[in-house]
């Protein structure tokens, strides 16, 4: 990072898939973007570099991790917006490590919180959550039918949380801090608790970022396996869609700081793990090979945001539709590759939607 001292958007974790789609948003828009970042992550160099790359002098970079609060103070200094997407997000890597885990989604969220509370004038902070602070939704009626499971509605705020894994646990916690901080000591801040977020500059892997996971396994020839029965449902939301959800929520902070609203694509966008082989079968010309395992902990049968109560805040909704944004994904995938195919059977005209001011001034 230079030492010089203008203003700039911070956004920690900000080579990470989402990270990366806001912040060439935000550079677009003409303002300065501070990454920070411990590439510790698969894609995210390559992320990094597609950003420098293409935006130049309007990029500065930190290297380093949220768990170091001296660092983490630093880059908040002359922070005008704070992102703070930095996490450790998989459920399986928890239960194998839950204190680093701690460490880095509790504790490095406090430090992040204890920085901006420093400040005179604390710049707000919009940070990302997780639909598993609800935990495994048991108690949720269902109903069986061949290719996914359905419910009688989607899930709310209301919802008491009720966390079901260390990841549940510490993402809550943090969730918790952030509401708090608004509270107790005026920070303007809002918490998404974001359901499945796809697009490009990700790189699924079978712990995290299943969309991508699912397409790169096909367009590489290899197996999939779907642990439980595959008709498991999650509303899935289009990364550019998340990003005029963020950048609403920095211009209309005064009103909504110290709520957390759930963010997803809604029920026009859920989808179960059967469905997206369906898809992905009709653009890649073949049907992945499947196995089947075993139901892994607090794995949710059913998970739906109900997204109104953003919608109400501020206007925003999802405009991409799941299956034009899995073929603008799966697009973005095969160029990654340097290759092309014809998909089948999906017409898809890339959506032309309005987008939220990336130039909206810091409140």
């Amino acid at each position: 990072m230079s030492a010089r001292r203008e203003k700039y958007v911070l956004i920690t974790g900000g080579c990470g898939f989402i990270g990366t789609n806001l912040a060439d948003r935000i550079l677009t828009g003409g303002r300065r973007v501070l990454v920070f970042d411990n590439l510790s992550r698969a894609g995210v160099e390559q992320n990094l570099e597609f950003l420098t790359a293409k935006h130049g002098g309007l990029i500065e970079v930190q290297l380093g991790d949220v768990r170091n609060s001296t660092l983490v103070a630093r880059v908040v200094r002359n922070a005008t917006e704070v992102f703070h997407l930095s996490a450790q997000v998989a459920v399986t890597t928890s239960l194998v490590d839950p204190r680093e885990d701690f460490d880095i989604n509790a504790r490095g969220t406090l430090n992040v919180l204890e920085a901006i509370r420093g400040r005179l004038a604390p710049p707000p902070i919009v940070f990302t959550s997780t639909n598993k602070v609800y935990g495994a939704l048991d108690d949720v009626r269902l109903r069986d039918e061949p290719q996914r499971y359905v419910a009688d509605r989607a899930i709310s705020e209301e919802r008491p949380l009720d966390f079901h894994s260390p990841y549940g646990c510490s993402k809550g916690a943090a969730d918790q801090y952030v509401i708090d901080y608004a509270r107790s000591f005026g920070i303007p801040a809002v918490v998404f608790r974001m359901s499945c977020i796809y697009g490009p500059h990700q790189f699924g892997t079978e712990d995290q970022g299943w969309i991508a996971h699912f397409l790169i396994r096909a367009i590489e020839g290899k197996p999939i396996t779907l642990y439980g029965d595959g008709r498991q449902v999650r509303d899935i939301l289009y990364v550019e869609d998340l990003v005029d959800a963020f950048l609403l929520a920095q211009k209309n902070v005064a009103a909504i700081s110290g709520r957390a609203f759930n963010i997803g694509g809604g029920p026009s966008n859920a989808i179960s793990l059967l469905e997206l082989l369906d898809i992905i079968e009709r653009l890649d010309g073949q049907r992945p090979n499947v196995s089947f395992d075993d139901w892994r902990v607090g794995d949710q049968r059913y998970y739906v945001s109900d997204t109104r109560a953003y919608g109400a805040a501020t206007g925003w909704r999802a405009h991409v539709p799941a299956r034009d944004g899995i073929r603008l994904l799966y697009e973005w995938l095969l160029a990654s590759r340097g290759r092309k195919r014809a998909a089948r059977s999906i017409k898809t005209v890339r959506p032309e939607v309005p987008r939220a001011d990336a130039r909206v001034a810091a409140p």
